[in-house]
């Protein structure tokens, strides 16, 4: 019996190539910094180069709209309508200030780190929620909130570095074994139910959200201790997007749930270019947890929007792509990092942070960079 053919595996993918030069010339300091710091992964031995992203416009603005305790005026979800940052929630905003490579241990930083490491606590202490508090303080919305809150701070404290700290990984355990019990449970394949003339999910289904998957992007020694649910959450994440509304049954109420993951957020070229902030901020995702090359759509997307770059290998937007007014919570820290001239052109802002981004999604994900 003769025995089976051997496949050779596939060709490694072409290098990468990235206008470094023209980022460096470009980028402002922030975008500077983090292409040093996480694509290039060198460490300049100048003495100033570590203030070099305090230099941000975007940052300092921030910073002086930041409250006296680490909070910022506009809640702790909330994000920006359009351009600006005026109204921006703590959470995002925290996660801004360190996509722009500040120091997570500097004044202002410090005071939110305190805030955001309290969120973690399981509680139904309604006094945190800011904008999300309901009417009444109804105790299933309470409880609602306060999770989300948690994911949430969990993401950010996690893109801080702080992976190994107890208080986090404790977290990261209850959330991720919340998330796991759903995926053991029918509801994982049969997840809706009827409510009148509506499909919505029960209060059971404990479904990951986009913030659980950026606490998980920025947790690699955790993520190899939860090695079998990570493999159902690849399955999960592969598997379509259904048509319904994110509506979900919370006590007496039917609430909209848009942190919901429920499948492949990124199926076709038309989701990619809908919303390019999202999507990049996805690809990043897949990325750091190291799905991303594992999943031939996202790698076709990946390569799609590297194609889009010009002869310097500079990204400057299709006319089919579309940076959306309003950006969703999880996403909108990701860009600009570039700070815009007053009465300047937002693309040019955004070609550089998106020749970045596409960049840094390169090196996450494996690929062989070349350096023009």
């Amino acid at each position: 019996m003769a025995r089976p053919a051997v496949l050779p595996p596939p060709p490694p993918p072409p290098p990468v190539a990235l206008p470094a030069r023209w980022l460096m010339a470009e980028g402002g300091g922030a975008v500077q910094y983090r292409f040093i710091r996480d694509v290039v992964q060198e460490r300049p031995t100048s003495s100033t180069w570590p203030v070099v992203p305090y230099g941000s416009r975007i940052g300092w603005h921030l910073l002086a709209t930041q409250e006296s305790d680490g909070t910022w005026p506009g809640g702790v979800l909330s994000v920006p309508r359009g351009a600006g940052v005026a109204g921006v929630g703590t959470i995002p905003a925290y996660r801004r200030l360190l996509e722009l490579g500040w120091d997570p241990e500097a004044p202002g930083m410090s005071a939110t780190k305190r805030l955001l490491f309290r969120l973690l606590a399981e509680d139904d202490d309604p006094t945190y929620l800011a904008e999300l508090r309901p009417e009444g303080d109804d105790e299933e919305l309470v409880l609602r909130g306060r999770l989300l809150l948690r994911e949430a701070a969990a993401a950010a404290l996690a893109q801080a570095g702080y992976e190994a700290d107890p208080r986090l990984r404790g977290a990261a355990r209850r959330l991720v074994a919340r998330v796991e019990a759903f995926f053991k449970s029918p509801l994982a394949q049969k997840p809706w139910v009827r409510i009148g003339n509506q499909h919505v999910l029960p209060s059971e289904v404990a479904a990951p959200s986009f913030h659980l998957l950026l606490m998980l992007g920025h947790m690699p020694q955790f993520r190899s201790e939860h090695s079998e649910f990570m493999e159902r959450l690849f399955t999960y994440l592969t598997q379509p997007w259904p048509r319904q509304v994110a509506i979900q049954q919370v006590g007496a109420h039917l609430i909209e749930q848009p942190q919901l993951v429920l499948g492949d957020f990124l199926a076709t070229r038309s989701a990619l270019d809908g919303d390019m902030p999202s999507a990049l901020a996805w690809l990043e995702a897949m990325a750091r947890i190291g799905f991303l090359g594992r999943h031939e759509g996202w790698v076709k997307l990946l390569d799609r929007t590297l194609d889009d770059r010009d002869r310097r290998k500079v990204w400057s937007p299709p006319r089919s792509v579309i940076m959306p007014e309003q950006v969703p919570v999880w996403a909108w820290p990701v860009l600009p990092l570039s700070d815009v001239a007053p009465g300047g052109e937002a693309t040019t802002g955004f070609s550089v942070d998106v020749t970045f981004r596409l960049a840094l999604i390169a090196r996450l994900a494996g690929r062989t960079l070349d350096l023009v």
